[in-house]
């Protein structure tokens, strides 16, 4: 997941009217054509992660009155080419959807076509006013689309929520990974895109499963759904909830990337600054300004500033995760459990809705706490080869993340 997802602090959203990626009721979960409540995964056993077992994006679910879908293809093919010492690229490309009047986005599914090398995808919607930078990306980066860790890498064109609520350039519209199918939004719930809006979308690539050697091209697909809309139809938005990632090397292990500071540096070779930095922004903002606590879970208490219901949510982090949770005001009478993932599974990532819609307000406290295992290093073929390292922060596979997505809708009051 791309690490312009910084989540700490305050709440960071991902747009002010970015699709989020359930519905408000929702009508199916990621990686479920039936029930959408999508509980736990059974566990996994030690080491099962597989090359990104079921990565099938499986059929579309039927379209309902006023839908239409609009399947958008990678230009051409393209063969990763990670930067030397590494075994991730992050390639964006741009979809031209040609919209001649607003559409709401009620449903997107990813179609990877090479599923050994595809770890998961983003898909941004870009606004008409920022449409000619993605452009010029495009045009001046060599081969099919361009490369771009921590987000578009589209100069100006990247939203982070700021306080304004400006979204006039890229909005996070949807994640594929592992297991997922189609996110599909209630019928009057969905992201409005006006024409001359585009679609970047982000794919990781992982090499990983190939040894680092080339593992073929790739050239993948995004299936929008598209509708018209009503005055009842609502924006939505998806909020980033995140914890720092501060796991040193197992008791057994040993070698120079066990030093925090070099894990960091190294991170910040693979993937630039701005990824390399995020491990002590993290830490600075989650921490209160103090140090890193090494260890297995790591938390991080964001306050709320603007009054919003809260529907469902996605639990994220790389292979070494072993549960997530997102809790509202925790210690408190009013404490809930939002998200809830206590045996993550990598290969079985699925949005959860919440029984009951949530209604959360300025002052509140959300919390989100990550477990991971350095230990399922070595039962893991796909990092079993890599050498032991204090794990921080990173868009690689061998790094981790730890992030809570949650979908939510603004209330006045």
């Amino acid at each position: 997941m791309a690490a312009n997802a910084k989540p700490f602090g305050h709440v960071w959203k991902f747009g002010a009217a970015t699709m989020a990626l359930a519905t408000a009721f929702a009508v199916a979960a990621c990686g479920s054509d039936a029930d959408n409540s999508a509980a736990p995964a059974a566990p996994p056993a030690a080491g099962s992660h597989g090359a990104h077992a079921g990565a099938s994006a499986g059929p579309p679910q039927p379209l309902r009155a006023g839908e239409r879908f609009l399947d958008l293809k990678m230009a051409e093919a393209y063969t990763p080419a990670p930067p030397e010492g590494a075994v991730d690229e992050y390639r964006c490309q741009v979809l031209d959807p040609g919209l001649t009047k607003a559409q709401f986005l009620t449903g997107t599914q990813v179609m990877p076509e090479n599923a050994a090398i595809a770890h998961h995808g983003i898909v941004y919607a870009v606004l008409p006013g920022k449409a000619a930078l993605v452009r010029e990306q495009d045009a001046k980066s060599p081969g099919p689309g361009w490369q771009c860790f921590g987000g578009t890498g589209v100069d100006g064109a990247d939203v982070e929520g700021d306080d304004e609520g400006d979204d006039s350039g890229a909005a996070w519209v949807d994640t594929w990974a592992p297991g997922a199918t189609e996110t599909l939004l209630d019928q009057d719930a969905g992201f409005k895109l006006e024409p001359g809006s585009l679609i970047v979308f982000q794919m990781h690539y992982n090499l990983l499963a190939t040894d680092g050697k080339p593992g073929g091209s790739d050239r993948s697909a995004v299936r929008l759904r598209l509708t018209d809309g009503t005055p009842q139809t609502r924006e939505l938005e998806t909020w980033s909830l995140g914890a720092p990632t501060d796991l040193p090397c197992a008791a057994d292990e040993s070698g120079p990337l066990c030093d925090r500071a070099a894990s960091i540096a190294d991170v910040t070779k693979r993937f630039g600054p701005d990824v390399g930095g995020f491990a002590d922004e993290q830490v600075e903002e989650c921490n209160k300004g103090g140090a890193p606590k090494p260890g297995d879970t790591q938390t991080c208490d964001q306050k709320v500033e603007e009054p919003v219901t809260v529907f469902a949510g996605f639990g994220h982090m790389h292979m070494l995760g072993r549960a997530l949770k997102v809790e509202l005001n925790p210690g408190t009478p009013k404490a809930k459990v939002l998200l809830d993932v206590p045996q993550f599974d990598f290969d079985n990532q699925r949005m959860q809705k919440l029984p009951s819609p949530v209604e959360v307000g300025p002052g509140d406290t959300l919390r989100t706490t990550c477990t991971h295992d350095a230990g399922l290093r070595k039962q893991l073929p796909q990092l079993s080869k890599l050498p032991p390292r204090y794990v921080v922060w990173g868009d690689g596979t061998g790094d981790e993340m730890c992030i809570g997505i949650m979908t939510v809708s603004p209330r006045t009051s």
